[in-house]
């Protein structure tokens, strides 16, 4: 990479380099059996250059050609993109403990014996089909540049999933666990799972209407991507987002507050600077309910006029930089899963979601299919609907936050904890 930036730095201005190596193995059990074992490794590299006030950018799989390479990304400065900002330099950069180093030794044997001990674990306690899946990944990411950065992030991740999927449907009750490295499913997650399925076992067909919502942490995310997509720096510069003139303006419920936690290790994939070596610091967002800032990559920052803040993400290694959000929380209340049904009464649980992109998701509408949706009366699970769904708005449904549960789960986007909304849409067929 070092001699990639040298020849490309003859020849423009201002030059950076992307490096990325990852690899992983992973195996998945269907109905309590086998399935598949699924090994990956992927490397590339990324070069952007600037001259004249122009952006190029290319990508390889390997560095064979590196004149080439750099030829390529000199011809995209023939599409007149404009970049007139500067690039980050050399600093002082948090030591994170992001890399645990005994998932080297994880194959897929020790994988397997993790997902055949829960298949074993759940044994007949539920008539369900069994799904389950173990995986471990290693990435290195490598950004350096003509203003002096060069910068190494090395992290560890480990997953555990588990999944009860109902008699003759895609519909399941699942959890899914994160970690640095190797951990046992965790029993209380287990016993959820298993208990929650049981409960939910038989169907119930309630009437429409307006009710109690509790969205499981795993599908926050659906709620999640509006706020996201309208706080991103993009939206804020093209003028669309509907919260641009709301910074320190109540938007959501107090009792919710959305952080940005790049620098929190005790969760795998902690980083100390972006896809752009821009340093990474702790970024809230909503602060009891109160909108408080914009995340923005550089060059949405430089088109904004104001200060990156460290979202400059690649995709992958093919795509464009741009501001995202890769650690995103929103911070647990003190409600257990049992007071959250009990605070509900009679309503409808979402725990699992289809179409969470239906809806007009920068404005924050949201219709979304429950896939399953589970029935709650006189504060227990009563059973599970079919052909049912959830609609609203995000500015309006989540400032009418009844309670937060007590537990952040690793998820889609983030991690989250349930949220109980009151008063939101619910619709069923038949």
């Amino acid at each position: 990479m070092e001699r990639l930036l040298e020849l490309a730095r003859k020849r423009a201005d201002r030059v950076e380099v992307y490096g990325k190596d990852s690899a992983g193995n992973s195996v998945s059990f269907e109905d309590g059996r086998l399935k598949d074992i699924d090994s990956s490794f992927s490397s590339g590299v990324g070069l952007l250059v600037m001259k004249d006030g122009k952006l190029g950018r290319a990508y390889t799989r390997n560095l064979n050609d590196r004149s080439g390479l750099v030829d390529n990304a000199l011809a995209g400065l023939a599409g007149g993109v404009e970049a007139g900002y500067e690039l980050p330099g050399a600093a002082e950069l948090p030591g994170l403990s992001s890399y645990d180093p005994t998932i080297e030794g994880l194959t897929s044997t020790a994988l397997a014996a993790e997902c055949e001990r829960l298949v074993a674990a759940v044994g007949g306690r539920a008539r369900a089909q069994v799904n389950i899946s173990a995986g471990r990944e290693v990435e290195t990411v490598r950004v350096l540049n003509s203003s002096g950065a060069d910068f190494t992030a090395r992290s560890s991740q480990y997953y555990g999933y588990l999944s009860l999927l109902y008699p003759g449907s895609y519909s399941s009750i699942s959890r899914l666990t994160f970690g640095k490295g190797f951990a046992r499913f965790p029993d209380q997650d287990l016993e959820f799972v298993v208990d929650t399925f049981n409960r939910s076992a038989g169907e119930r067909k309630p009437a429409a209407g307006k009710t109690r919502v509790l969205f499981l942490p795993e599908q926050v995310y659906a709620l999640a991507w509006r706020l996201t997509t309208a706080t991103r720096g993009k939206e804020v510069f093209e003028g669309v987002s509907p919260l641009k003139d709301k910074v320190g303006q109540p938007v959501l419920s107090k009792l919710l507050t959305a952080v940005d936690e790049p620098l929190n290790d005790a969760w795998p994939g902690a980083r100390a600077f972006d896809d752009e070596g821009t340093p990474c610091r702790d970024f809230a967002l909503f602060e009891d309910g109160v909108l408080r800032g914009f995340y923005f990559d550089r060059y949405y920052a430089w088109k904004a006029g104001v200060e990156p803040t460290g979202h400059g993400y690649r995709p992958d290694i093919t795509g464009r930089t741009g501001p995202q959000l890769g650690h995103l929380a929103i911070r647990p209340g003190d409600t257990s899963f049992a007071d959250l049904l009990k605070e509900m009464g009679t309503g409808v649980v979402v725990a699992g979601v289809l179409g969470a992109h239906s809806g007009n998701i920068l404005n924050g509408d949201y219709s979304i299919g429950l896939s399953p949706g589970l029935w709650v009366e006189n504060g227990e699970i009563a059973g599970h609907v079919k052909d049912a769904m959830v609609a609203g708005n995000v500015y309006e449904d989540l400032k009418n936050v009844v309670a937060v549960g007590n537990r952040q789960h690793a998820a889609h986007m983030g991690r989250f904890p349930a949220l109980l909304l009151d008063g939101v849409s619910f619709a069923t067929r038949g």
